[in-house]
């Protein structure tokens, strides 16, 4: 009887535990160097559940080995919902990139949004004779491994975009690393390296500014920021489909009534106009869904991006 009460108050004492949360500050873990995408969207919801729930939301980049140093310190964390972090395709991918990893990624983090996806864009340095995407692949072929491509680390989705598109056409490009979508744009800009294919946010700005020129989007349909731009698909490179994704991630064990509470405001979030314009603005289309449709999706990316890892050859540098 004893035994049964004190079960009785624990779980009441969890319970009311969940209502009051969040009753203090909250860490938003970004893995990756400010300026990108994810920065830009993790920024923005750290400034919105802040106001929502009346406490301090705390972003801390950290950003270094594809995601993996910022990833590994989520999984590390609390599974209280104090620290959270927003989270890319690197994720997924870094499973099978990876010989060894730090965590387990199936099992020490809790998915709890899919907060929005974004089409990638192909661009090079203005001065690279190529102003099409035929034109560019062609010049690919005719200089193996002598075209850079930057990404923002090994496994993030720059990486795996321009992975998949070697993969499809069958050139061969030099990779280079840098910690961040910004410093990889101003690698190339710089010329120490001829081409990306950057996540659209973050990479807008220089396009618009001729400092790069784009020559194609990885989405089925036209970018709605730069209906200008053909698919990849349209250009001729047949079934080039990528997406960067980001999604909300817990620590693995957070208590699925804060898990809910928290998928709850992300969608009210991005719900909001303000929120809606600036994602049109940015290329962003937003998201949603249940923690347990985020979950499947999730997984069902560690699967599919295994399998090009495979294929491509790809390993983490």
């Amino acid at each position: 009887m004893q035994s049964v009460r004190l079960l009785f108050l624990l779980l009441c004492s969890v319970s009311a535990a969940a209502q009051e949360y969040p009753a203090r500050s909250m860490r938003l873990i970004i893995p990756v160097a400010p300026g990108g995408g994810t920065d830009i969207l993790g920024r923005l919801m750290a400034r919105k559940l802040s106001e929502m729930y009346g406490q301090q939301v705390v972003v801390d980049n950290r950003p270094g080995a594809g995601t993996v140093i910022g990833s590994d310190l989520l999984a590390k964390s609390p599974p209280d919902g104090y620290t959270l972090s927003v989270q890319i395709n690197a994720l997924a991918a870094n499973h099978s990139l990876y010989a060894k990893l730090p965590y387990d990624t199936l099992r020490d983090f809790t998915p709890v949004v899919l907060m929005a996806s974004t089409p990638n864009v192909l661009v090079v340095h203005p001065s690279l004779p190529a102003k099409t995407v035929p034109q560019f692949v062609a010049l690919a072929r005719a200089r193996p491994d002598q075209i850079a491509y930057a990404s923002s680390g090994s496994g993030g989705a720059a990486y795996l975009a321009a992975e998949m598109l070697k993969l499809n056409t069958g050139i061969r490009m030099i990779h280079v690393p840098y910690k961040g979508t910004v410093p990889a744009l101003y690698a190339i800009i710089s010329g120490e390296t001829q081409a990306m294919v950057a996540a659209l946010p973050g990479t807008i700005p220089f396009i618009h500014a001729g400092r790069v020129r784009a020559l194609g989007v990885t989405s089925a349909q036209r970018a709605p920021s730069m209906p200008e731009l053909p698919t990849m698909i349209e250009a001729g490179i047949r079934g080039y489909e990528f997406s960067t994704w980001y999604g909300l991630f817990a620590p693995g064990g957070t208590p699925r009534d804060i898990v809910a509470k928290l998928n709850a405001a992300v969608i009210k979030i991005i719900a909001q106009p303000e929120v809606k314009a600036q994602f049109a603005r940015d290329g962003l289309d937003p998201a949603g869904g249940t923690p347990e449709s985020f979950d499947s999706y999730f997984r069902a990316e560690v699967e599919k991006l295994g399998a090009v890892i495979r294929a491509s050859g790809a390993r983490a540098e």
